[in-house]
């Protein structure tokens, strides 16, 4: 074989290798960046500023716990006083005949002091159980903000899937009207087809068109919507793997408003209000009874800044202990106002609770329905895109034969194109159906 033979296998070799390779390295580039539904999911929930928010609402609470249980312990302080009179007072002494000093002009006082609450009619151990209930629903409104913030994402990733296969579909009718014009126009000038068929060819087209503009503006809003979801500027790329299977959802509606009663945290948390609403009477009623405080205090005193006694000063340092007991039993029935108050704020929980299940009731049956609506859909309408695919090929041949007309093959078309968008709508408005009905029965799905 000559140099030359070589240098032509050599090239012929390296031209199939890399044809070989670029399709896998493609596709590598493609899976290495291209998001699956539980990525999206992931990426909103670790950049969703509502989660983050309800971090620090948890982190609250819980401050707010620590420093009710400090309520139980005492507390010491520290006080320091100085006095200035404008003379010295002093009184005459039987003993010596002269005047002693009893209050020096210059004295200084330096004080500890320190409190322990004995009782307080139950109002510290309500104040706890409030904080308590407090930080509890910190939690359970984290986990609903999660829940939100993961049926958003979905809505925005199957958003984007839909419009790109409606998009697809615009594409592809511009391009098949496109050729059925040529063919019209070839038609006209040999003289087998009238001028209104073109006509007819080039309206439809200037209309999928305007379609195919349509599709793509609605597209990159829905890109824009998903980044936005996930916090990303609102101009990155988005490429999605797409998801065109589906399995049907075979729950009973009675078994799916069950579910919805035991799950829904809305639920707990309604419940947990009127827990806090009953703790909140408890705590009014606190003034029903005396509170006991014990009291403690060591002072010195001195007529100097050291407060180390002095002239006048006849005890500079000492201490005492002190329980005292104290009851306003009438304050014109402010007490029992404040109770009724709470108590209405109580009756209004239990109400709440009653309109959130009715709510979660309505948004079950609704979300069941259109779920099933959805897929039975999806049914009816995959034989149909067949049909209208095989239609439409028919009709462009008789066409091409004279056998059928233009406004056949028109009508033809924009029949294939309704039916794809019926598909790909019933399809991704499943997905999206689910994904609500998972929501309204409080499940966390990443699916």
């Amino acid at each position: 074989m000559t140099t030359h033979h070589k240098r032509i296998n050599l090239k012929w070799v390296s031209a199939l290798l890399i044809l070989l390779l670029l399709p896998s390295a493609g596709a590598a580039q493609n899976s290495k960046e291209a998001l699956e539904l539980r990525d999206a999911i992931e990426s909103a929930l670790k950049a969703n500023l509502g989660i983050k928010r309800s971090q620090e609402e948890i982190h609250a609470a819980e401050a707010v716990r620590h420093s009710s249980i400090t309520r139980f312990l005492p507390t010491l302080g520290t006080s320091y006083s100085y006095i200035h009179r404008n003379e010295e007072k002093t009184s005459p002494s039987l003993l010596t005949g002269r005047d002693i000093v009893t209050s020096p002009r210059d004295q200084y006082t330096f004080t500890t002091l320190f409190t322990q609450p004995i009782f307080t009619g139950f109002g510290l151990i309500n104040e706890y159980r409030l904080a308590e209930l407090g930080l509890d629903r910190a939690e359970v409104s984290a986990k609903l903000t999660r829940q939100n913030v993961i049926l958003d994402a979905k809505n925005a990733f199957f958003s984007v899937l839909k419009n790109q296969k409606l998009l697809d579909v615009a594409h592809q009718t511009v391009t098949s009207i496109a050729s059925q014009k040529e063919v019209s126009e070839n038609f006209y000038k040999v003289g087998l087809s009238p001028l209104n068929d073109l006509l007819q060819s080039q309206v439809q087209l200037a209309n999928a068109k305007q379609q195919l503009t349509s599709a793509q503006n609605n597209l990159e809003i829905a890109r824009t919507q998903f980044n936005t979801v996930l916090r990303r500027p609102v101009n990155t790329p988005v490429l999605l793997v797409d998801e065109l299977d589906y399995s049907s959802f075979q729950e009973s509606l009675d078994s799916c408003l069950d579910t919805a009663q035991k799950n829904r945290l809305e639920v707990q948390v309604a419940e947990l209000d009127i827990e806090v609403a009953e703790k909140q009477v408890k705590l009014t009623e606190k003034d029903y009874f005396p509170s006991v405080n014990l009291t403690g205090a060591y002072a010195r005193t001195g007529d100097d800044w050291d407060a180390h006694g002095g002239e006048g000063i006849s005890d500079s340092a000492g201490w005492n202990v002190q329980a005292t007991a104290s009851w306003d039993f009438w304050q014109w029935g402010r007490t029992g106002y404040g109770r009724k108050e709470k108590l209405a704020r109580l009756s209004q929980s239990k109400y709440r609770k009653a309109e959130v299940l009715d709510s979660i009731n309505l948004e079950v049956k609704q979300a069941y329905l259109r779920t099933k609506e959805a897929e039975q859909n999806i049914v009816t309408i995959e034989k149909a895109v067949e049909q209208a695919k095989e239609n439409l090929r028919i009709t462009e041949e008789q066409y091409k034969e004279q056998v059928a007309t233009q406004t056949d093959v028109l009508i033809a078309q924009t029949l294939l194109t309704q039916t794809m968008t019926n598909y790909y709508n019933a399809l991704y408005d499943f997905k999206i159906a689910h994904a609500v009905l998972l929501r309204a029965l409080g499940r966390e799905a990443f699916e």
